[in-house]
């Protein structure tokens, strides 16, 4: 890797030769070569005893996830899609249901070696280069890139039962979510995993997880079945008080990868859950990078766009995006939401961080209790606000409603901050003195240009 940053001019930007992406936003093309990273795939070992693993950059969490099991052992939070890296989970951040106890996946991360700009391989540590090691989460490989990182990792049992709580109202969803949250279980009994989803206003649901070692029947949401179809129910409630439930179990590994089968519900677009599209869909392809691919050359290629143009129906506007907004305002987002953007259904997944003194890319308050909120769809352009904005309309509403309820959105899709936003929200002034310590000449393309500017 050394020697492939060295052969890069210096008139030209750092950038990964990378084939595939787990970005939603489209960057310009880039002539001459990239920084090789061929080498820095896979795990480089794993410690049953001190519960670590060392991985290097590149390394995908499909991969680790293999390695770590038969030890008994996961990461700390696993992100949702397979093709993930360690290095992007911690540069461009991630979040799962484990979130909520364990925070965000760059704060396992005990030390890391980083490229950076200046052409030096740093370790960077809570201790060693501590500015650069707080700044790296969300800097999106604008500061550098990680080559190594060792992290923790939590005992994990061989299955995860599940309860899929119904709730007729969102509040009283987001009551139960905090009420789980603050006393690290529901019913006396401790909680390990929580997400939900939001279908309707009348109609949400908490997924409880419970890991156990108690064998028994399991599902399995690679074939036929769908896992987030089989979320919801019309049971009824046990009692005066009591939310109707369903319970569901699942292994550990399937429970983890539930959500890359069906790429959430977003496989819909393809076709796949159409049953007689879904028995000659091979299964080998119901996978999120397939998925993600399909998407890439229908943007290349402006399919969908021609479709829409075709049949006298208005262009689209492409909303795909994850925020995060204190618990106590998500009730009035979703609300908002629910008015104004009409893409259903909606991820919520709640987090805490565990790191008392922060990230300077990404602020958020510590011992507080945040809710990610994910929509990943499309808006008809004529809604989101006339001819001359309708490119953006959508998602500059939505920028503005979370900085208004003081919440964050995630860099991995389309953003359209002005410079004085961004630099608000995301580190300002702190950025750009780590910038100038460790990449003095600019090597790598700076944040705004990266996420706003899509070079």
């Amino acid at each position: 890797m050394m020697a492939s940053y060295r052969s890069i001019p210096a008139t030209s930007a750092v950038r990964l030769a990378k084939p595939t992406s787990n970005l939603f936003r489209t960057r310009a093309k880039i002539d001459g070569r990239g920084l090789d990273t061929s080498g820095l795939t896979g795990v480089l070992s794993v410690d049953p005893e001190g519960r670590t693993a060392e991985v290097a950059g590149m390394c995908t969490y499909e991969d680790l996830v293999a390695a770590t099991l038969p030890c008994g052992l996961s990461p700390l939070v696993v992100p949702q899609l397979k093709t993930i890296t360690l290095g992007g989970a911690v540069s461009g951040l991630g979040i799962e249901s484990a979130s909520f106890r364990n925070g965000l996946p760059h704060e396992s991360v005990l030390e890391m070696d980083i490229l950076t700009g200046a052409g030096e391989l740093l370790t960077a540590s809570r201790s060693q280069h501590p500015d650069l090691f707080r700044s790296f989460p969300n800097s999106y490989g604008t500061l550098g890139y990680s080559t190594r990182l060792r992290i923790e990792l939590e005992p994990v049992a061989p299955f995860v039962a599940l309860r899929h709580v119904r709730f007729r109202s969102v509040p009283e969803m987001i009551a139960a979510m905090e009420r789980i949250i603050d006393t690290g279980g529901q019913g006396g009994i401790p909680v390990d995993y929580l997400d939900g989803v939001v279908f309707s206003p009348d109609e949400s649901y908490l997924c409880v997880g419970r890991r156990t070692a108690t064998p028994g029947p399991v599902s399995d949401y690679t074939g036929k079945n769908i896992y987030y179809q089989s979320i919801r129910h019309d049971s009824v409630g046990s009692g005066v008080g009591q939310e109707p439930t369903k319970d569901d179990r699942l292994t550990i590994h399937d429970y983890l990868w539930r959500w890359d089968t069906d790429w959430f519900w977003c496989s819909r677009a393809f076709g796949v859950q159409n049953p007689r599209v879904r028995r000659w869909w091979p299964r080998r392809y119901r996978r999120s990078s397939v998925y993600s691919k399909l998407v890439a050359m229908d943007r290349r290629l402006g399919v969908s766009d021609w479709i829409e143009k075709r049949n006298g129906r208005p262009a689209r506007e492409r909303v795909v995006q994850d925020v995060e907004v204190p618990v106590e305002r998500a009730c009035e987002f979703l609300e908002w939401f629910g008015d104004n953007v009409p893409i259903t259904p909606i991820w919520l997944c709640p987090l805490r961080l565990r790191d008392p003194e922060g990230w300077s890319l990404y602020p958020m308050r510590p011992d507080h209790t945040y809710v990610n909120i994910g929509f990943w769809s499309s808006v008809p352009a004529e809604t989101a606000g006339g001819p001359e904005s309708s490119a953006c309309a959508t998602n500059r509403m939505i920028e503005a409603k979370v900085s208004e309820l003081d919440g964050h959105k995630s860099l991995y899709s389309d953003a359209f901050y002005t410079r004085e936003e961004f630099d608000e929200l995301y580190g300002g002034e702190v950025y750009k003195t780590v910038k100038k310590i460790y990449d003095p000449e600019s090597r790598f393309l700076d944040l705004y240009s990266k996420a706003v500017q899509r070079r």
